[in-house]
């Protein structure tokens, strides 16, 4: 407990910096919004100076605190979003704006290099990727792939002063330590690594050349949990550090979120309720499905994999409604939202919300993909609107369930909630009661990803090995499916894939 590690973790809306002891124990945090920039053209942007910005004061603030020295801090660890490229120089400094996980200016490029009459692909060069890497990039160029094809070609001038194109989370640690460095699991999005063979800390010459990426451009892979530097003299004297503190590799918040949850055995499983949502767990071999973009990915070790998929609207649905509230002069805090759809009943009076608000990943790929509310009437009131608003997030998910139960061959139960959005009780009850799974609601789940990022430092640093990292989690509260419920959210689930049928054509043409 004397020794603390500095935690980041980079999510979409902001970072969160806090202290947390090597065996998870959050002693304090700060969480700090950063707006997204977006352009007509598909642009999606944000200014990493900011987060740079942001952490530095932070980290200042958390140092004076009471208890808080220098001596204290064993390690820096990094965690958070990924799929997004920060161009910097040789020296970590960025030459340009983020590209985030949300930019498609690069699809007609991702598309030229890659797509074909077979969903968008051209199966003679998609199947190389899938093969060794278990995924392959994105025809919407919505990925680093994507990103950096457009920065080849739309901005050359910025492209001559960059050296690294680097994820979020790894700009960060070269920002702490000076020296450029990734994983496997950090460079994911890229699926430009062969996963077939855990221990080959290299890109893939095949891959790099069918996207016409230079690998030189990348940074060096080296093993997760690595050290991989100390704390360079400049940035402790700028943010109160010592340079004996050491940082490991960034690591990207589903990995963060496994360690946090505590779901680290095979087939253990957290559900991420964030700004986007997802189902994972650790499992024993590379697998991929395509049909429903699921597959896996580099997990905590070089023996395993996690599962990877992803929605891309989760509790950002709530936050949506709430500024779509705000407008009608309504104020209401998270806490009273939930509370008041609960005087709504099960089922939102008939009232259903698709939360595809920024298209859909899984269990379909679709970025033309719109949202909405169905079966409103002139008698459907604001706690009905935010139920729906619930309720279809959790059908969402149960929807993407099924596909990663037959996925992985068992059943999943319980599902660990984390997130900001599994800070609800209520919530977390209709989770519950829609995925017809017993939840456990992650303590403190909306750090579970800084515990996460200090946890696998603890394992660096030899305070505890991986395996005894579930130990150290305390138990959350636990929520079962109510019997009185479940036909009717039975019912719920089966109409997501006829929303879809329904609405996938008219989203495309009205895009």
């Amino acid at each position: 407990m004397n020794d603390l590690c500095l935690c980041i973790d980079l999510g979409t809306g902001g970072p969160k910096i806090g202290l947390v002891s090597l065996g998870g124990e959050v002693f304090e945090y700060e969480l700090h919004p950063v707006a997204t920039t977006f352009t007509d053209d598909g642009g999606a942007t944000q200014d990493p100076e900011r987060w740079w910005t942001l952490i530095t004061e932070t980290t200042r603030r958390l140092l004076a605190l009471p208890g808080v020295t220098k001596e204290r801090i064993s390690a820096v660890a990094v965690t958070g979003q990924y799929a997004s490229t920060v161009p910097v120089d040789a020296n970590g400094i960025p030459t340009g704006p983020c590209l985030m996980w949300q930019d498609t200016r690069g699809g007609v490029y991702s598309r030229a290099a890659i797509g074909g009459p077979i969903q968008g692909y051209n199966p003679r060069k998609i199947l190389p990727f899938i093969r060794k890497s278990g995924g392959g990039p994105s025809t919407s160029g919505a990925d680093p792939i994507g990103q950096i094809l457009f920065l080849m070609k739309c901005e050359p001038d910025l492209l001559a002063r960059t050296r690294w194109l680097m994820e979020p989370i790894d700009y960060l640690t070269m920002r702490f330590t000076g020296v450029a460095s990734a994983t496997h699991a950090s460079r994911l999005a890229m699926w430009l690594t062969d996963n077939r063979t855990l221990t080959h800390y290299d890109y893939d010459e095949q891959l790099l050349r069918m996207v016409g990426i230079d690998k030189a451009r990348l940074p060096p892979l080296v093993p997760m949990g690595a050290v991989v530097g100390n704390v360079t003299s400049a940035v402790a004297s700028s943010l109160g550090l010592s340079t004996a503190t050491v940082v490991i590799t960034g690591m990207p918040d589903l990995h963060a979120a496994t360690l946090g949850s505590g779901a680290t055995d095979m087939y253990d499983t957290h559900l991420a309720l964030s700004t986007t949502s997802w189902i994972s767990c650790p499992v024993p071999k590379k697998k991929t499905d395509i049909n429903h973009s699921i597959a896996t990915i580099p997990g905590l070790t070089n023996d395993a994999y996690l599962v990877i998929d992803n929605q891309e609207t989760g509790a950002k649905a709530l936050e949506w409604l709430r500024g779509v509230l705000s407008g009608t002069g309504a104020t209401l805090s998270y806490p009273e939202m939930t509370a008041l759809a609960m005087t709504s009943p099960p089922g939102a009076r008939g009232v259903l919300f698709t939360p595809w608000l920024a298209g859909e990943r899984s269990p379909v790929g679709n970025h033309f993909l719109r949202g909405g509310f169905t079966n409103l009437s002139i008698t459907t009131t604001t706690a009905d609107l935010i139920r729906a608003v619930l309720e279809g997030v959790a059908s969402n998910s149960a929807w993407l369930l099924g596909y990663v139960e037959k996925f992985t061959g068992h059943t999943l139960t319980p599902l660990r909630l984390l997130g900001g959005g599994a800070q609800s009780s209520e919530w977390c009850q209709i989770f519950a009661d829609t995925l017809q799974r017993t939840v456990e609601q992650v303590p403190q789940p909306m750090v579970a990803q800084l515990r996460g990022a200090a946890l696998m430092a603890g394992v660096t640093l030899e305070s505890h090995r991986l395996d005894e990292v579930a130990a150290l989690r305390p138990p959350g509260h636990t929520f079962e499916p109510r019997s009185e419920v479940q036909s009717l959210y039975a019912h719920r689930r089966g109409q997501f894939p006829t929303l879809y049928r329904r609405d996938r054509n008219w989203s495309k043409r009205h895009r």
